[in-house]
Formats: structure tokens, C-alpha cells, sequence
């Protein structure tokens, strides 16, 4: 008889809950929700995003409030609801999961992109100074064979020496740009990609 009374009072609870009424809903609430929680905090793991399941479910509740039937078990129905909602969540966490694996790849790539182009640019930079600091003569033969493409009849016509002493010049101005240079020998990749154009 007491089970019989539960049925008919949870049909009362229900048809006033149809006809949007609040209290009505908070009883179902504090009838259901603490049965509720346990089985979803043993789904989730965690009693923070169980809490926030249980909200969106009973959200959901009053807001299909019109479309329940009364004369269907709306236990079945709550945990139902439930459990969809605990594989929505676990679907999510997945889509993210891929997302932030996307996301890590993707700005990966562009870091070390962005890391090349700086080691390039300083790589540049050093050079040129490097360049810079060479014995005047040293370093007019080492532009005009290595930067302009110069043969060493040309030099040595341009600059009024011999074939020999434009050799003794670009071989002391690689000797001194490689002593210069500290990224030479640490990274010697990045000088093989720059320097070819130069060394």
C-alpha cells in the first residue's frame, strides 16, 4: 500500500510539475537528486562535474516539463537522461582531448618555424658583423668574391693585385669568420643553410 501511495503522490508531483509548477519540481528534485549524484559521481569520477550533470538533467526536467507522462516510470526517465548526459560529457572530453592534441601539434610547428627564422636572422646578423670587423682589404676581396660573385681575375683587375693575394685574403677571412662566429660549431646545420651562399 505504501509503495502504491509513493506512485500516486510521485503522479501528483509530476502532473503539477506539467502545468509548470515550481514546488512541485523542487519536491521531485530532493526526491531523486541525491540517488541521482551517487550514480553519476561513480560514472565521472569527480562530485564537481557529477553536480553539474545533475543541474543540466534537472534543467532539462523543467524544460520539457509539458512533454512528461505521468503514467511512465520517471525514474527510468531521470536515469535515462542521466546516463546520456555522463556519455555527452566523456564525448566532449574526447573532442577536446583531440582538439588540445591539434592545438599542441599546430602551434609546435609554428614555434619551431618562428624559432628557425630567429636562429636564421641572428645567424645573419653575426655574420655581417663578422664581416665587418675584417682588415679592410680582407674584407673587400671576401664581398666581391663571396657577396657579388666576383672571379679572382676580376678582383685582382678591380683592386690591383695578384690572383695569389686574392686567394691569401679569402682564405685569412674564412680562417677569421670561422674563429668569429660561435654558431659555426654549435649549430653547424644552420650555417651550412646560410653560409652556402657566403662561405
Amino acid at each position: 500500500m505504501e509503495e502504491l501511495k509513493n506512485q500516486t503522490d510521485e503522479k501528483q508531483l509530476l502532473l503539477l510539475l506539467k502545468n509548470g509548477n515550481y514546488k512541485a519540481f523542487q519536491c521531485i528534485y530532493q526526491l531523486y537528486s541525491l540517488r541521482l549524484l551517487g550514480r553519476i559521481i561513480r560514472l565521472v569520477k569527480t562530485e564537481e562535474i557529477a553536480e553539474e550533470i545533475l543541474q543540466e538533467l534537472f534543467t532539462r526536467v523543467w524544460t520539457i516539463r509539458e512533454r512528461i507522462d505521468p503514467d511512465r516510470s520517471f525514474k527510468s526517465f531521470l536515469f535515462l537522461v542521466a546516463q546520456n548526459l555522463v556519455c555527452d560529457h566523456f564525448r566532449r572530453i574526447a573532442l577536446d582531448q583531440k582538439h588540445r592534441q591539434d592545438f599542441i601539434a599546430n602551434n609546435v610547428e609554428n614555434y619551431m618555424h618562428i624559432e628557425e627564422d630567429l636562429l636564421y636572422k641572428q645567424a645573419e646578423q653575426s655574420l655581417m658583423y663578422a664581416i665587418d670587423k675584417l682588415p679592410t682589404q680582407c674584407q673587400k676581396v671576401f664581398r666581391l668574391y663571396k657577396m657579388e660573385g666576383k672571379s679572382y681575375e676580376e678582383i685582382s683587375h678591380l683592386l690591383n693585385i695578384s690572383k695569389s693575394t686574392v686567394n691569401n685574403h679569402l682564405t685569412k677571412a674564412n680562417t677569421i669568420l670561422r674563429h668569429e662566429l660561435p654558431f659555426y660549431k654549435t649549430n653547424i646545420i644552420l650555417v651550412c643553410l646560410f653560409l652556402s651562399k657566403i662561405l
